[in-house]
């Protein structure tokens, strides 16, 4: 996909909501924070459900996707909501991204174009299910947020794997199979930039600690520290952002890069969050601030985060 951003031209946004929904009210611990630091910043700032069908998108300057982390369980509605969002009002992530970054097929136009990726296959309902015969895998859905749905197999146990396959393919999902980073156990990174810059990165454990089952309550971020990263890191994040395209070309006004280490020890994408990622924006020094002066530099022009 030439980059999205910040917008040029137009005013500058003064009339701020930041989408999220219930679930995002009752987890996201850094929304209060974040409507309190803009609204010091002098930006008339507030939380809104996306799927609130009375609120007047429209009176906002411009509309930030915060967390709205049950999307994948309404997708289509979603992204209706995104596209109408965009046409009369300023959305960041754009909707052409949103609806490009709500599926995880995007990694393979992250490989065509160069991009280290993990090595992704992609199973649509009726085709060839087959599952590689050697190593640990990952069976996961291409729409998928916090692991849902994702598990684990041994070679012993690809009955279930198969199992997985068939189950995720009964509901209408595309399936992606991945090979086990055996290396995750050095931490997954998670780089976070800021207004196209980068701000800060955080280090977890792995998620799929155990195999042979889907867990849902899993804890998405484990052992959760700084990192610094590393030029190839840094490197490998770029590439991936510079695939992304945006209307005006502009960077994105946030970006999460997840990378994990290859057998080799070069980094490689796992996933690249455009939508609603945790920011982690408490956890590193001045990140609140930075986002809180990337918000403030929005042009209110609908056009610099159309579709």
């Amino acid at each position: 996909m030439a980059r999205t951003g910040t917008g040029s031209g137009g005013s500058a946004a003064r009339r701020v909501a930041l989408a999220t929904d219930g679930f995002g009210r009752e987890h996201d611990a850094e929304l209060p924070l974040l409507v309190a630091a803009l609204r010091e910043r002098g930006i008339d700032a507030e939380a809104v459900g996306w799927d609130d069908a009375g609120y007047d998108w429209a009176a906002q300057d411009a509309v930030v996707i915060r967390s709205t982390w049950e999307y994948t369980h309404r997708l289509p509605d979603f992204l209706r909501w995104a596209d109408r969002v965009a046409a009369v009002t300023a959305l960041h992530s754009p909707a052409r991204v949103v609806r490009w970054n709500s599926d995880k097929t995007y990694l393979a136009e992250l490989t065509a174009r160069g991009v280290a990726t993990v090595p992704t296959r992609f199973i649509a309902p009726g085709e060839d299910a087959r599952l590689p015969e050697h190593g640990e895998i990952v069976v996961k859905p291409s729409v998928s947020a916090g692991a849902r749905n994702s598990a684990r197999y041994t070679e012993d146990q690809r009955d279930a794997a198969e199992a997985h396959v068939r189950l995720l393919h009964g509901g209408g999902e595309t399936v992606m199979v991945q090979p086990y980073m055996e290396r995750i156990v050095e931490g997954e990174r998670a780089l976070v930039f800021l207004g196209g810059e980068f701000s800060h990165a955080m280090r977890k454990g792995p998620v799929l600690t155990d195999t042979g089952r889907v867990d849902n309550e899993r804890v998405p971020h484990p052992d959760l520290i700084t990192h610094v990263p590393d030029a190839a890191e840094r490197a490998v994040a770029a590439a991936a952002l510079a695939v992304v395209e945006t209307p005006a070309g502009d960077p994105l006004l946030y970006a999460r890069v997840d990378l994990a280490l290859a057998g080799d020890g070069s980094p490689v994408v796992m996933e690249l969050e455009l939508i609603e990622p945790h920011l982690f924006l408490t956890t590193a020094e001045g990140a609140v601030e930075r986002f809180v002066e990337a918000v403030a530099g929005l042009s209110r022009s609908p056009t610099a985060a159309a579709q």
